[in-house]
């Protein structure tokens, strides 16, 4: 089973926080369109006949496509590929993208899965981060989605927001509850160079919030969370029980996956495929047939580290028999002292041949990881 990603390189207006690829700029959405089902035909043996399980919109903004366009890619996707009967579609959209009619035409369309980027519940901060909606908008999308039939919801939110307290906070974890999604995704803000926030930061207009009032953030997200029944398979993905993000999961998992668009990322096991971040050079070379991409050759050190920094994450931990068959990395020999010390300081916890990321784990699991990584020596 494999993956497939669409890149909609759209947005009505810029996120002070984003750094993914968009264009405001909508004059060339058609075109884009066609390159997009172009690409599709392209690549269809990028999988080799691998039947595809989850097909996932992702932007940019891809609610602002009509019913029409996400079905002549949908159409595509089928003619050139084999999909699971049981496909998740993930659609990514915002609140002031979805009426009644647009939900409707979303469901028609075939998408069965929406992820809702709200970001935040307190208007005030959704003006800071220059959203477009406000809580009443957010809401709405929601009650409405449930209501023409969406029974997999899921919600992003943001915190460690300067200026926003715990108690902020922790007053929009219990409003998203009380929508009842079936998946919260919630990510600390980082403050990216080429943003908003980014030239606020240089310019001294805007100050991070120090780490330890965010970790206690994340911390009162993770018991409060758990508390509602909600599981933390990866360090920011929460869900009920039976509504993993199948898509996301795949990439955890390193199945294979093809990304289509501009900028959009591809895997099949030992390539690693990105497509320009340009939206005008990317139709150009497309209708041309060919495919604006770089292509990394995974070497035994990439796959190693890559195994490590993607599966310490998630709630089953990093499988050390794994690294060890594939790829004859012990790190347990390796790194015995280390993995020792890790257990001492509460980071880490080792069960069934596994490491396991503890709730205090969780906050540094990126230098855990990097400790773990193959050493210049054994390259």
């Amino acid at each position: 089973m494999a993956g497939l990603y669409i890149h909609i390189p759209f947005c009505k207006q810029a996120c002070h926080y984003c750094d993914f690829h968009f264009s405001t700029q909508l004059s060339n959405k058609g075109s884009l369109i066609k390159a997009l089902i172009k690409e599709i035909e392209i690549q269809k043996y990028y999988l080799k006949g691998e039947v595809i399980k989850t097909i996932y919109f992702g932007g940019g903004t891809p609610s602002i496509l009509s019913e029409i366009e996400i079905n002549s890619l949908l159409n595509s996707v089928r003619k050139n590929f084999a999909i699971d009967a049981d496909a998740e579609v993930t659609l990514e959209a915002n609140p002031d993208d979805l009426s009644k009619e647009s939900l409707l035409n979303f469901k028609t369309a075939g998408i069965n899965r929406l992820s809702i980027g709200i970001q935040s519940f307190d208007d005030g901060v959704l003006r800071f981060l220059n959203r477009a909606h406000n809580c009443t908008k957010a809401t709405e999308s929601v009650e409405l989605a449930r209501e023409v039939g969406f029974g997999n919801i899921s919600i992003d939110l943001i915190y460690s927001i300067p200026g926003q307290s715990l108690e902020d906070w922790l007053r929009n974890i219990r409003y998203a509850l009380s929508l009842s999604p079936e998946h919260i995704s919630a990510y600390s803000l980082t403050i990216e160079d080429k943003t908003v926030f980014g030239n606020w930061a240089k310019k001294g207009k805007l100050i991070a919030m120090d780490e330890d009032p965010s970790a206690t953030q994340f911390e009162v997200l993770i018991e409060t969370l758990a508390a509602n029944g909600f599981e933390q398979y990866e360090i920011s993905n929460f869900c009920k029980p039976g509504f993993v993000s199948r898509h996301n999961s795949s990439y955890w998992n390193q199945e294979s996956y093809l990304g289509v668009g501009p900028s959009a990322h591809s895997f099949n096991g030992s390539l690693r495929q990105s497509n320009v971040r340009n939206n005008s050079f990317y139709i150009k070379s497309i209708e041309s047939g060919i495919i604006p991409a770089e292509v990394e050759i995974l070497t035994r050190e990439n796959k190693i580290n890559e195994t490590i920094l993607i599966s310490i994450r998630t709630s089953q931990g990093l499988e050390l028999q794994q690294l060890k068959t594939r790829y004859d990395y012990d790190v347990s020999a390796l790194f015995k002292i280390k993995i020792d010390q890790m257990v001492g300081q509460e980071l880490i916890t080792v069960m069934n041949n596994r490491l396991i990321l503890t709730k205090k784990g969780k906050l540094v699991a990126d230098k855990i990881a990097y400790d773990l990584f193959v050493e210049d020596k054994i390259n």
